[in-house]
């Protein structure tokens, strides 16, 4: 397996986010709540006493620096490689020789696995002994929560360390590093850029150091040569090099789950600005517009409900817009039917009955429907009792009658409570007088 550590002599070829990698923790930036000095997986490092450890973190926050920094400093046999060109036969043969190492040297073997939420089961499951018993140390590092794409039984035998997205000051910084350094960084192309342009390709960068560094790099590339022998980079170069950012959202990860979140907490609130934030977030991501508008239908009901029933209707109403009209017209739908979710009044009396009615059903053993709620289609039945006593509400005045629909032993029992939001304060005022 090739050594995707050592240095390329061919430093033209690779990119400038590549080359100027920190091989130590002098030149780390960001993360300091787990290398800075003192930190315990820093010590861990420098010691070479490091365990098992999944690096979670978003791109570009300095995950796979950290393992070559392993790499540099441990007397261990260091072996990388990626879940997205590995298979379990790879993991089998690095755990065979990694065994004949302890077993003919005392050596260990320190693992490296990038993007380890792409391994399925039976991948992970083919590490798990050596990882428990000692033979392989193991480093994974994921975009992922670990809780949701690693097994269980390997989680509980790793230490997770959370990296979190770089400040614009940690990105700033790397660029300013890349454009003195002469020779990795661009030190030799006499770049002119001004503090704002550095400050924009920061921003646009979202937090991931690769993104600003390859737009750096780009931009050095079709920057013009001024007389003087400097390349000046300005707003306009910096924007051609980033093209569009993309934005950091997994329509099959956390991301799509926080963002949905976030999204339906914001209606929930009652804030129009954050729920239509976050759509343009999820729209702008390429989401499924089917997902939003059928988590918009679901919330008519469970968090406005009779407080304004009309907001199933509209939220339906964009649903169907979603299927006749299409993307990428139909997010004004969306932005309607979000506005429209958000202001209205808010109740959740009846997700919360049907809760409480739910854990009766549950309580109650199947209580038999009472005989006078039971229809009588055949003669048997009608002798039987079937339909006997029962009150037909439109033969008394004002369309109603006292009766009990309840199972005897949940007699009397309320379940629906309506508040005093929107248009259940008149239907909770008219229960009031039935009652």
């Amino acid at each position: 397996m090739p050594d995707l550590f050592s240095q390329n002599e061919t430093q033209k070829i690779v990119p400038l986010a590549s080359r100027i990698r920190p091989q130590d923790f002098e030149d780390f930036v960001g993360q300091e709540h787990l290398v800075a000095e003192g930190k315990l997986l820093r010590a861990a490092i420098e010691n070479d006493q490091l365990f098992s450890i999944i690096l979670w973190g978003p791109p570009g926050s300095g995950k796979t620096t950290l393992a070559r920094i392993v790499a540099k400093k441990t007397g261990a046999d260091f072996v990388q490689f990626s879940a997205v060109t590995s298979g379990v036969a790879d993991v089998k043969k690095v755990v065979e020789e990694a065994k004949i190492k302890v077993r003919a040297y005392s050596k260990r073997t320190i693992l490296f696995v990038d993007e380890i939420h792409r391994f399925n089961k039976a991948q992970q499951d083919a590490f798990l002994p050596s990882v428990e018993d000692g033979t392989i140390i193991l480093i994974g590092a994921t975009t992922e929560n670990p809780s949701f794409e690693v097994i269980g039984p390997l989680l509980s035998r790793c230490r997770v360390f959370v990296l979190e997205r770089l400040t614009e000051k940690h990105i700033k910084s790397l660029l300013k590093r890349a454009m003195k350094d002469k020779e990795k960084g661009l030190g030799k192309e006499k770049l002119k850029v001004t503090s704002p342009v550095l400050d924009f390709i920061a921003h646009s960068s979202n937090g991931d150091a690769r993104i600003a560094l390859n737009a750096l790099e780009v931009a050095s590339q079709i920057a013009p040569k001024k007389k003087y022998g400097k390349k000046v980079i300005n707003k306009k170069i910096a924007q051609e090099a980033l093209q569009q950012k993309s934005l950091l959202y997994d329509k099959g990860g956390e991301e799509h789950y926080n963002t949905i979140s976030a999204f339906i907490k914001s209606l929930r609130g009652s804030d129009p600005d954050a729920a239509l934030y976050w759509l343009a977030r999820m729209v702008e991501a390429g989401e499924n517009p089917r997902f939003i508008a059928r988590r918009m239908v679901i919330f008519a009901s469970e968090d406005i409900g009779n407080a304004d029933p009309q907001a199933l209707q509209v939220a339906t109403a964009a649903a169907q817009a979603v299927e006749f009209v299409g993307m990428p017209e139909a997010q004004i739908n969306l932005a309607q039917a979000t506005t429209y979710l958000a202001t209205a009044p808010k109740s959740n009396a009846s997700y919360m009955a049907l809760l409480e009615a739910k854990e009766d059903v549950k309580e109650s053993l199947n209580e038999p429907v009472p005989l006078h709620l039971r229809n009588a289609p055949t003669p048997l039945m009608k002798k039987q009792g079937y339909g006997k006593g029962y009150k037909y509400p439109h033969s008394y005045p004002g369309h109603f009658v006292k009766e009990e629909y309840l199972p005897q032993s949940l007699k009397n029992h309320r379940y629906y409570r309506p508040s005093e939001q929107g248009e259940e304060v008149k239907i909770r005022e008219r229960l009031r007088k039935l009652k």
